[in-house]
Parts: C-alpha cells; sequence; structure tokens
C-alpha cells in the first residue's frame, strides 16, 4: 500500500540523520582514524616486542619529515597475516627509530619485518643516510652529541682513553620494550659494550 512505501522512506531518512555517512565513512579511513592498530608508544605493555633502528648520521628536521612520512603510513596499514598489528614508535635524538608491537594481540611475521627493513631500505637516497647499517656501536662523546662508528674503532677509542666507564651508549640490541626502558641508554660500565672497550691502562 502507498502509506507503507511512504512511512518506509521515512524511516530510511531517520535512520540516515543517526547514522553516519558513506562520504564520512571514507573520510574517517583517509585520516586515519579508523586505524586503532597504532597508539602512543608510552601506553605500550612492557612485553611488546622491539626493533631499534639507528641512523648512521644525525638527521636534521626535514630529513626526519621524510622519514616520518614514510614510517607512519607504513605503521597504519602494517599487517601480518591480515592480521593488524598493534604498533607505536619512538623518535628521539635524531637518531633512533624504535618500533614497538604488542604481540598478545598480534604478532609480527617474518614476512611483515620484512616489509619494514624494505620501507626503511628504501628511503636511503632520499636521506642521505641509512637507518639499516649492522654493526654500529652509538655513544656520546664529550661535547654530548651521539656518534656511531663500528666496533673496531669503538676499542681503539677505548684504548686511548676517549671513552670511558661513564660514557653514555645505546643499546640497539634490545627486543622488549622493557628491555628498552630500563637500558635503552646507559654508561658504558653498566653495559655489554664494556666487554669492546678496552680501557687504557694507567702507567
Amino acid at each position: 500500500m502507498w502509506w507503507l512505501e511512504l512511512l518506509g522512506d521515512v524511516f530510511e531518512v531517520i535512520a540516515g540523520l543517526f547514522s553516519p555517512s558513506r562520504d564520512n565513512q571514507r573520510r574517517g579511513k583517509k585520516d586515519g582514524r579508523n586505524f586503532m592498530s597504532v597508539v602512543e608508544f608510552e601506553d605500550l605493555p612492557d612485553h611488546s616486542r622491539v626493533w631499534v633502528f639507528g641512523s648512521d648520521t644525525t638527521l636534521d628536521a626535514d630529513q626526519t619529515k621524510t622519514l616520518m612520512s614514510t614510517v607512519d603510513p607504513f605503521l597504519q596499514q602494517w599487517k601480518a597475516h591480515g592480521a593488524e598489528l598493534t604498533v607505536g614508535r619512538d623518535w628521539r635524538a635524531g637518531r633512533f627509530l624504535t618500533i614497538a608491537v604488542d604481540q598478545s594481540t598480534a604478532g609480527a611475521s617474518g614476512c611483515s619485518i620484512d616489509g619494514l627493513f624494505r620501507a626503511l631500505k628504501s628511503l636511503e637516497s632520499k636521506l642521505g643516510a641509512s637507518m639499516v647499517t649492522s654493526g654500529l656501536i652509538f655513544y656520546k662523546d664529550s661535547s654530548g652529541a651521539t656518534q656511531s662508528v663500528d666496533r673496531e674503532r669503538f676499542t681503539e677509542l677505548g684504548a686511548r682513553g676517549e671513552i670511558g666507564p661513564q660514557t653514555r651508549v645505546f643499546d640497539t640490541t634490545v627486543t622488549s620494550l622493557a628491555e628498552w626502558r630500563a637500558r635503552f641508554e646507559l654508561d658504558l660500565k653498566d653495559s655489554w659494550h664494556a666487554k669492546l672497550a678496552k680501557q687504557k691502562q694507567p702507567a
């Protein structure tokens, strides 16, 4: 009957007033509000899996912007076997990108980690720096600036007395957020780095 059709049209209009439009839904996806897997780094639990990437040179503001313009969108859509990852990131000292994944919701797979490495590797020509150089040792020099050297050079610095027990070092080998929070930056004497630095002996 005609009045039933009219009543159905009225209900449809009312329902539309109280539900988000398709345009609004698409807009939410576009601006990232629906990417609930990216969370504040500080809110992630201690058991989260961590990967630390250290730049071989200090990045300035423009380089950092270039880096994050790739990293942040990547993390927003980062998945493992089709499952969204609950992930956060930390950037500090113009050098260190730390990615943490709460594996109680979904764990990062080997393929998903490879994708992250490839994304960072692809930025080398734009940055003029590498985020994935292996074997680097990071420390603060006497002026407080962060430096990176290979292990052989680090040992030489220790033998010459240019670094000592109080030298601040960065442990990029940590694998959990609990470890990162406890000992990512600490004195050389309290870190495994002390084994590399052959301290200059007094005459």
